[in-house]
């Protein structure tokens, strides 16, 4: 028996990184898989991974940073397999950039793919996880709980899905529902990957942020995201996990 047999989980972001490790995490793990992301190509791809592994995952393709989107793809998925029991908010974008050149458009998209996204997803879901009594997990950073250089953007963005998650928390802490968030620190992913700092950085301010161990796989952190859902962490709610080999610890 897997730990989400006859569980509806929709993943955010599920096209590649943390998104992609947690779809097929939770399709390994028994769940019938919603898998939503702007990339249509990559979303098939993760769907046929999941295909021959045995394992159920549907698609839908849209953008995070608009609320329409987000609205529709939880009244689709109800409507396709009758509950939600899991929503994972994995979508995100990231950049780095001095202060003086972040622009609106820059800073307005980034919140509205990482701030904005997860709480419209977060609204929608809620009313079918309280009735499943389910989970939400978002996926905020370790950037989130320290101050980065070259960042601002980015760091703000997490830190209010740190503070989005407890407040939720705290409101539906009577309700039959958990909600927490995992805050990993680097992770081996395409985004990391083409993550382009400023030319003229200055690697002293840098230095408080550089951990001692190498990034983490993103299945690493899948494998954190599915504990956290699961019933083995039933008492967890409005709790941030860190998942950043200890760079956050002192």
């Amino acid at each position: 028996m897997g730990r989400f047999n006859d569980k509806v989980a929709l993943v955010t972001g599920a096209a590649s990184g943390i998104g992609r490790a947690t779809a097929l995490r939770f399709a390994a793990d028994g769940a019938d898989v919603v898998g939503f992301d702007s990339n249509a190509d990559g979303l098939d791809q993760v769907a046929l991974a999941a295909a021959q592994s045995g394992a159920s995952m549907t698609t839908l393709v849209g953008d995070v940073g608009i609320r329409n989107d987000c609205m529709t793809a939880i009244e689709n998925t109800v409507l396709e397999h009758g509950r939600l029991d899991v929503l994972a908010n994995v979508a995100g974008i990231a950049w780095a950039e001095h202060v003086s050149d972040v622009t609106e458009e820059g800073w307005n998209r980034m919140m509205g793919v990482n701030v904005s996204g997860a709480f419209w997803f977060s609204q929608a879901a809620l009313p079918h996880l309280v009735s499943s009594h389910g989970n939400l997990v978002n996926v905020a950073s370790n950037a989130g709980l320290m101050g980065q250089a070259y960042t601002v953007a980015y760091s703000t963005s997490k830190g209010a899905v740190i503070n989005m998650t407890r407040a939720l928390a705290m409101e539906y802490a009577k309700e039959p529902v958990r909600i927490n968030a995992v805050a990993p620190g680097g992770v081996d992913s395409p985004m990391s990957r083409d993550f382009q700092m400023p030319d003229d950085l200055d690697y002293a301010l840098m230095q408080r942020y550089i951990g001692f161990r190498p990034m983490a796989d993103p299945t690493e952190v899948a494998n954190v995201i599915a504990f956290v859902a699961s019933d083995e962490a039933s008492r967890m709610h409005g709790a941030i996990v860190t998942v950043d080999g200890g760079l956050t610890a002192g």
